[in-house]
C-alpha cells in the first residue's frame, strides 16, 4: 500500500473508518502521529487525547484510492461516553495494548465488551496491536501471550513501536487490506460515509487532525 495524499490517479473508491481504542498511556495518539505524518513525539511533548481526535489520509491499494479517517479515542475513564458513539459505522478498530504494562493487556476484554456493546457492525475487522516493543528491557507481555489471546479472540495481531516505527504500517496495511476483503463492510455505503461535525471533515483535511 502506498500513500496517495500527491496522486493524481482516479477518485477514492471509499472513506474508511478507523478506531483507535486501549487504555491511556499505550501510545495510540503515538501510532497514529507516526503512521499519518511519520513523525514520533516523546511522552512529554504530546498530551493525553480529550474525546476523540481523529486524522485523515488517503491510499492507494492497487491502483485504487480509500480514504481513512482513524479517530483517536481518549482512554479515560471519564470520558467512555463521550466516545461511544463513535463505534458506530466503523470497519476497522485498533486494540492497543503497552508490551511493557501488564495492566493494559489486561485491560483489552473490557474494551471488546464495549466494542461489542457499541459498533454497530458484527464485522467490523478487529486488530491487537502490542506498541512499544522498543522497550524490550522493560516488556511484561509476551509476545506469543499477545499472539494467542489474538487467536482466541479471532482477531488480527502485530507488535509494533511507534517510536521507531517498527510494524506500524504493517498494522495499518493488514487492517485496511481485512477490510477492503470484506465487501459487505464498505461498498453499500457511500464514499462520504463517515458523519462529521459542521465543517469538520474539510478542518481534519487542512489541518490533520480536529476535534
Amino acid at each position: 500500500m502506498a500513500d496517495s495524499n500527491h496522486s493524481s490517479s482516479s477518485e477514492t473508491v471509499a472513506t474508511l473508518k478507523l478506531l483507535l481504542i486501549g487504555s491511556s498511556g499505550t501510545g495510540k495518539s503515538s501510532l497514529l502521529m507516526r503512521f499519518v505524518d511519520g513523525v514520533f513525539l516523546a511522552p512529554d511533548e504530546i498530551s493525553a487525547t480529550i474525546g476523540v481526535d481523529f486524522k485523515v489520509k488517503v491510499i492507494d491499494v492497487e491502483g485504487k484510492k480509500y480514504k481513512l479517517t482513524i479517530w483517536d479515542t481518549a482512554g479515560q475513564e471519564r470520558f467512555r461516553t463521550l466516545t461511544s458513539s463513535y463505534y458506530r459505522g466503523a470497519q476497522g478498530v485498533i486494540l492497543v495494548y503497552d508490551v511493557s504494562s501488564r495492566d493494559s493487556f489486561n485491560d483489552l476484554q473490557t474494551w471488546f465488551n464495549e466494542l461489542d456493546t457499541y459498533c454497530s457492525s458484527k464485522e467490523v475487522v478487529r486488530m491487537i496491536v502490542g506498541n512499544k516493543v522498543d522497550k524490550e528491557s522493560s516488556r511484561e507481555v509476551s509476545k506469543q501471550e499477545g499472539q494467542e489471546f489474538a487467536r482466541k479472540l479471532q482477531t488480527l495481531f502485530v507488535e509494533c513501536s511507534a517510536k521507531t516505527k517498527l510494524g506500524v504500517q504493517q498494522a495499518f496495511d493488514e487492517l485496511v487490506q481485512q477490510i477492503i476483503d470484506t465487501p459487505s463492510l464498505w461498498q453499500k455505503q457511500a464514499p462520504a460515509n463517515v458523519r462529521l461535525q459542521p465543517n469538520a471533515e474539510s478542518s481534519a483535511e487542512s489541518s490533520g487532525c480536529s476535534c
